[in-house]
């Protein structure tokens, strides 16, 4: 379901930052909608850039759509928590590393439970993937989940890729190795 975009831009607390009320909103729910499908076809769609965070990432899907955008010449970087790379000996991080794709490991918190994807965070097209979605098949197939994907909002994207880069500044850098 896509909606139009009509929320005023209102300060909720100390340091919020106020922004624009542009774009449009599509909103998934697993294991009813096709988030992941929804996940890989804008990932096919990436011209420049894609920012992941990623709590958990297992999806063979997402994995190869992100080596797909890679080989077609997008610059994709990958922040992961460290400690569920440790636990799961599913994650697909160290087949993301071995394929060119810079990863960075989260060390500082005790969980880097954020789940993003930024599509071409500094264009005017830019587009945000969040929510509480995984990026694992569990989340679509067993999980009840739920996507947002915001469009035609820079300054949503460019406020979540300044948080990105705080992150990825804070992070380790991944050498193949677990």
């Amino acid at each position: 379901m896509v909606v139009a975009l009509f929320l005023s831009a209102t300060t909720v607390g100390a340091g919020a930052t106020p922004l624009p009320a542009t774009g449009t909103v599509e909103v998934l729910f697993t294991p009813w909608d096709d988030a992941e499908g929804a996940i890989i076809r804008v990932l096919g769609k990436a011209r420049e850039t894609i920012h992941v965070q990623a709590y958990l990432l297992t999806s063979r899907s997402i994995a190869k759509a992100l080596q797909e955008a890679g080989a077609r010449g997008v610059a994709v970087e990958i922040l992961a928590d460290r400690e569920m790379l440790e636990k799961s000996d599913k994650s697909l991080l160290p087949q993301l590393l071995e394929a060119g794709i810079p990863v960075w490991l989260e060390t500082r918190y005790a969980a880097a439970h954020n789940k993003l994807l930024l599509i071409d965070a500094m264009g005017e097209q830019a587009i945000v993937i969040t929510g509480s979605y995984n990026f694992t098949w569990s989340a679509q197939a067993r999980n009840a989940e739920n996507l947002l994907i915001l469009r035609g909002n820079p300054a949503l994207a460019r406020r979540y890729l300044d948080n990105w880069r705080r992150h990825r500044d804070e992070a380790e850098k991944m050498n193949g190795a677990r």
